[in-house]
């Protein structure tokens, strides 16, 4: 009995001395891997070091930059606001509004109700416009005690010089995931630098949406590419994916053309999906973000209905409908797989233009046609009517010059991303060809994208397709220019590429491609520094002043000479300064997506068209404008040329022939009336007597209407 008893408490002691040892080996496994995590983040914390240091380097040049140019710090109040011009003036308006009403809540409310943006309409500001950073902005000035040492436009302006910082943080993050190495990133953010002409123009176009936006969508890629790393593990693919989801909200709460660069990035996935490049239930997910973050956006925006009718939302319906419908589509043989991924995209492009022609009919959309009649008529198809002319006609939507390319190849990043793109769009169609030739009898291999990886796939893809968008249009290039900092970099210490190129001359081993992709890395950067330092150190010295004293005048007498609520007419850049400079109220403003905005600003530019006094008087007395705002620089336009003046559309589109020799349509006819902005100057009776010349200097004249009562 008693040798039992201690047989069990033996085997009891052994029990409990095996649990403690194996509860202490767990303890210093778990203690082992958390020091194994813990030194895995400090390291990466010292690689990204560099690319912060660059982020604020690039953050001071541009500000100095704005600072040398403008004097900005010496300047007048009124100076400093008329220096954020066209429609940057119009977003700036609404931070300043803010800032000044009685209370947060009352300045949200009247952003609401907004009755002075446009003449005889209420309008919503936070669902028709991107401003809720100028809201969040406004917020944070008056919440925190910024007042007492930095002005409200230092702390606007100062937000958007800082947010490089997170730009060139991300650009160089995009080198460094794709490359494997700090050093990419680091070459990254120095083209960025050097390249700054076409890589940026925050400088002169601070409160630009696209200014507030791009960090964000360079940080998404930066994401993206995180999440389509193969061997993820779980827990790296919920962070990468939250960052995306959180990037994209952003990125569409801060630029109304969100919708159509995340179509074209939609477009990309489906197409790496379709080509067995990035696996299925990724871009699934991709595509789900894309959505919820469009959702939260339409939220904000009071159900936004170019949202909900966004080709990006239709497009995403239509590819996962079709996936449904159409199951096999990488069976059988080659020739077969082809043909049902070409019948597969025409189902979706198909499915796409039925869903979103239908959502528009029921929400009667038209806030975005003037958008895809551009488009339709800078490919050749369709006629050019008013509001597309207006847009192929500034140099913003033409062509991209040949000249930046002449940019980037003095700065040697267009030499490197030229390289890597046909090496590796080479290697994209190998790994194509070998994914859709793989025998579908057996079981396919797990591994289909083993010559080029999917985080590298993606942004070959992307390159690609907003290289096309800024070839095409060069407002869009920096959204390209961007980019191909961080592909440029990549491609030059790619062992990829490196490793591909020797093994053509059969000089491949390991080491020798080590070296040479870090010599040829290291040597450029200290080339760029040496080279660029110097004229960098010039941009920096070279000091200008603000000088525009018509523009001056002409705000100072409104706002000492007009009634607060008079209601002024014009070129929708110049009401967006007499918005911010005066707060009076406007016919129409530079914020072209709304269709009858559209239809007013073409009626308010009737006075530079072949019009008769009685027909311009009726036209803006029906909008209740009380002051007319003419530009010489307008009714005697010479920076464009004959076709695309202002004048000349609007002749065209009354059915009139245009000034000065040269070809007319057939159907054009000579106008019963001179020029209404050159005869008014004469002072003709017929004129007189609707309209009185109350200010004048070298560029602005602004008249007052008559009350149609007092018309003789």
């Amino acid at each position: 009995m008693t040798t039992v008893r201690q047989r069990k408490r033996v085997n009891s002691s052994d029990t409990s001395h095996q649990g403690l040892q194996a509860e202490k080996h767990t303890r210093q496994h778990v203690k082992g891997h958390s020091g194994t995590t813990a030194w895995w983040i400090l390291t990466q914390v010292i690689l990204g070091t560099p690319g912060l240091g660059l982020g604020l380097v690039t953050t001071f040049y541009v500000a100095t930059l704005h600072e040398n140019d403008l004097w900005f710090s010496s300047i007048k109040e009124v100076e400093r606001e008329i220096s954020f011009r066209t429609e940057c003036g119009l977003y700036y308006s609404y931070y300043k509004q803010m800032l000044h009403a009685p209370s947060i809540k009352q300045g949200i409310t009247d952003l609401m109700y907004d009755n002075r943006t446009e003449s005889m309409r209420t309008i919503n500001i936070l669902a028709r416009m991107n401003v809720y950073q100028e809201v969040l902005l406004a917020v944070l000035y008056r919440s925190l005690p910024f007042w007492t040492y930095l002005e409200p436009v230092y702390f606007y302006i100062y937000t958007l010089f800082g947010l490089q910082t997170v730009y060139v943080m991300a650009l160089y993050i995009i080198s460094w995931l794709l490359s494997g190495t700090w050093v990419s990133g680091l070459l990254a953010a120095l083209w960025y630098i050097v390249n700054r002409i076409d890589t940026t123009r925050v400088e002169f176009t601070i409160p630009l949406r696209e200014n507030w936006a791009l960090p964000f969508f360079a940080l998404q890629i930066a994401g993206i590419t995180c999440f389509l790393r193969p061997n993820l593990s779980s827990f790296r693919q919920r962070v990468s994916l939250f960052v995306v989801f959180l990037s994209t909200f952003i990125f569409s709460l801060t630029w109304q053309f969100n919708q159509f660069i995340l179509l074209i990035q939609a477009i990309g996935l489906f197409l790496l999906d379709c080509l067995d490049l990035v696996p299925s239930s990724k871009v699934t997910k991709l595509y789900m973000t894309q959505v919820l973050s469009l959702f939260l956006v339409c939220v904000l925006q009071f159900l936004n209905t170019m949202i909900l009718g966004s080709l990006l939302l239709s497009f995403i319906m239509a590819a996962v409908i079709a996936r449904k419908v159409q199951r096999g589509l990488k069976n059988g043989d080659l020739l077969r797989r082809i043909l049902n991924l070409c019948l597969h995209g025409i189902l979706v492009l198909f499915l796409t233009g039925i869903i979103n022609k239908a959502i528009k009919k029921i929400l009667n959309l038209q806030a975005d046609e003037h958008i895809f009649k551009f488009i339709q008529a800078k490919l050749g198809f369709g006629s050019r009517d008013f509001d597309a002319s207006l847009y192929l006609c500034e140099e913003p939507f033409r062509l991209l010059p040949f000249d930046t390319f002449q940019r980037l190849s003095d700065t040697l990043m267009f030499y490197p991303y030229i390289f890597a793109l046909f090496i590796l769009t080479i290697t994209a169609t190998m790994t194509v060809f070998h994914n859709l030739s793989s025998s579908s009898n057996g079981k396919r291999k797990e591994k289909k994208t083993n010559y080029l990886k999917p985080d590298i796939s993606f942004n070959l893809m992307h390159t690609l397709l907003f290289g096309c968008l800024g070839l095409s249009t060069m407002r869009m290039k920096y959204l390209w220019t961007s980019h191909m900092c961080s592909f440029a970099s990549f491609g030059l210490i790619s062992l990829e590429v490196w490793g591909l190129v020797l093994k053509c001359f059969r000089l491949y081993t390991p080491q020798r491609t080590n070296v040479i992709r870090y010599c040829v890395s290291i040597t450029l950067i200290i080339y760029l520094i040496f080279k660029f330092w110097p004229r960098l150190s010039e941009e920096l010295s070279e000091l200008r002043e603000f000088h525009d004293p018509d523009t001056v005048q002409l705000m100072s007498w409104i706002k000492s000479n007009t009634p607060r609520n008079a209601v002024f007419a014009g070129s929708m850049q110049l009401l967006a300064g007499v918005k911010l400079c005066t707060g009076r109220i406007l016919t129409n403003h530079p914020h072209y997506e709304d269709k009858s905005l559209r239809d007013r600003t073409k009626q308010v530019y009737q006075i530079y068209a072949k019009r008769s006094p009685e027909e311009v008087h009726s036209i803006l007395r029906s909008f209740r404008t009380d002051y007319m705002i003419l530009e010489d620089s307008i009714c005697y336009e010479r920076r464009h040329g004959r076709g695309c003046r202002l004048r000349d559309l609007l002749d065209v589109d009354n059915g009139h022939i245009m000034d000065g020799p040269g070809d007319n349509d057939p159907d054009l006819k000579p106008s019963p009336s001179p020029r209404f902005c050159d005869e008014i100057k004469r002072d003709n009776p017929s004129y007189t007597n609707y309209f009185t010349r109350v200010f004048k200097n070298k560029t602005f004249h602004v008249y007052r209407l008559a009350k149609k009562s007092s018309v003789k």
